[in-house]
């Protein structure tokens, strides 16, 4: 699980707990204007094919942390309940998205895009 701020022009993501551990990653640092989307999509992180793994966890069912490959993209995952998954996509970072569980779905959605309304998309 990770938990979401918004500070200094960036998007925060902390990933949370064991999860450092499965992920091989702690924390995110996005510069706003780099964010172009933010949606639920429990669907796709309840997908059992998540990509080629490249770093990180993955026990199809369990958990899905790290990094991923698919369709010419990079995508970071960590994903245990795809319930409560966010996506953020990006622009000029490593990954091109972030799929993440977050405790509150829908306030995470609302945080960013409230944060990111005043960049273009």
């Amino acid at each position: 699980m990770v938990e979401l701020s918004i500070g200094d022009g960036r998007l925060k993501v902390e990933i949370l707990g064991w999860h450092k551990f499965f992920a091989f990653k702690s924390k995110f640092l996005i510069p706003l204007d780099h964010v172009r989307d933010v949606r639920r999509d429990p669907e796709d992180a309840g997908r059992s094919w998540k990509g080629w793994r490249l770093c990180g966890t993955g026990f199809p069912g369990v958990i899905s942390a790290g990094w991923y490959y698919k369709k010419g993209q990079h995508v970071f995952w960590d994903v245990v309940n795809p319930q409560n998954a966010v996506a953020i996509d990006l622009a000029d970072e490593g990954y091109s998205q972030l799929i993440v569980e977050v405790a509150d779905p829908d306030a995470a959605v609302s945080l960013i895009r409230d944060a990111t309304a005043n960049f273009p998309r």
